[in-house]
């Protein structure tokens, strides 16, 4: 057997359909016709078949269609039991599907013709009391239906707000995955930048201890430099992530991003690292996007890294050209480095990288609405870029 755990509420819902059944049967005992060939015994019979009804409506959750069934049958000829009838018949159009609804309805209205034949040989008392019967079965009927849609409509609410709800997470989720992104990209761009400076500096004073003390002192100037911007970098980067996800790097710091404008300063502390480094562009005019002008600065910025981690000494050719309408073209090519080639199969050294950088880099320009290719060229390696600009 089927246990039915029941709360409290739903307790004191029996409880109520009880009493209901109970007071109806109380309150409509004397308008019930009663024949005055049955005798009183009758109606004794009657009013005990109402009272098991009305302890039967307790019933009601475990076998609510054989409940109903059995008390509409029985309540054709036990006048008392219209009231757990009516309550019968209301559970199960409010907790059943519509067939069981339908299933439960034939019994009830099944006499109805019958009644409508004889209608004009009954009595008026018997006549408005059987037009009442179907009326409140008709009533109940009705009054679970629109509870049952009224819950089913409230289940809908309820499980479209619990989508909502999740996709709201998850929106909030990839907004925070997004900015962790972008900070990681602005750390790997700027730092990279920053220590790649120091460790070129620092190689050089390592390998030439002889050197004169104006370009010892204008080495130590640069890493004091690199070390002193890479400081407040980091700082600008802690901001924004104790600030939360919403804010950008610009909003967290003091300095604001860079922009295309800025190429030729880049280029020169580039230059200032070693390595010759020629520069065409940009081009004159309007000024991109921020956007666009952003990316391709980071652009060059991890491309020079980038020949200092790797390819030490190669010079360096930084391509920016384009225009609104034809879009921002980027190039930085590197010739081969000097020195001999590497061993086939040779360890890289500890200068090489994961490949991240590049990885970051099409992820820039992707985002930015443009593209980005990295090749081998000429011995060296080459980075092209294109990146919309509306006119």
């Amino acid at each position: 057997m089927r246990r039915i755990h029941r709360t409290r509420r739903d307790w004191a819902a029996d409880l109520a359909l009880f009493l209901f059944a109970a007071c109806f049967a109380a309150v409509s005992s004397q308008s019930i016709p009663v024949a005055e060939s049955l005798g009183p015994g009758w109606r004794a019979a009657d009013q005990v078949a109402g009272g098991l009804g009305c302890a039967a409506v307790l019933l009601r959750r475990r076998w609510p269609v054989q409940l109903a069934v059995v008390l509409l049958l029985a309540g054709s000829v036990a006048h008392y039991l219209t009231g757990p009838a009516m309550v019968a018949v209301f559970t199960v159009a409010a907790t059943r599907p519509w067939k069981a609804t339908a299933w439960v309805a034939a019994p009830a209205f099944g006499p109805l013709p019958f009644f409508l034949w004889q209608l004009p040989d009954m009595s008026e008392e018997r006549a408005g009391a059987a037009v009442t019967y179907f009326a409140l079965i008709a009533g109940a009927i009705g009054w679970g239906l629109f509870r049952r849609s009224r819950q089913q409509l409230i289940a809908s609410l309820r499980e479209r707000a619990e989508l909502a709800e999740a996709d709201a997470a998850s929106r909030a989720e990839r907004a925070r995955i997004q900015a962790r992104e972008e900070i990681a990209r602005e750390m790997h761009d700027v730092l990279g930048h920053r220590l790649s400076l120091l460790s070129v500096h620092a190689g050089a004073l390592e390998f030439n201890p002889g050197a004169p003390r104006a370009e010892i002192e204008r080495a130590a100037g640069v890493m004091r430099e690199s070390a002193h911007l890479a400081l407040h970098d980091l700082r600008e980067v802690i901001g924004v992530l104790r600030a939360g996800p919403g804010t950008g790097i610009a909003e967290g710091g003091e300095r604001p991003q860079p922009e295309l404008a800025d190429l030729p300063r880049l280029v020169a502390e580039a230059r200032a690292a070693g390595g010759p480094i020629d520069l065409a562009g940009p081009p004159e005019g309007a000024a991109p996007p921020a956007l666009v002008g952003r990316t391709a600065y980071r652009i060059v910025q991890e491309a020079l890294t980038n020949v200092r981690k790797h390819a030490p000494g190669s010079a360096a050719e930084v391509r920016v050209t384009g225009g609104p309408g034809d879009g921002l073209t980027v190039e930085v090519r590197n010739t081969r480095p000097p020195g001999p080639d590497p061993a086939p199969g040779a360890a890289p050294g500890p200068a090489e990288g994961g490949g991240q950088g590049l990885i970051g880099l099409a992820e820039r320009a992707r985002l930015a609405g443009g593209n980005l290719t990295a090749l081998p060229a000429d011995g060296g390696f080459g980075v092209r870029a294109w990146l919309p600009w509306q006119g």
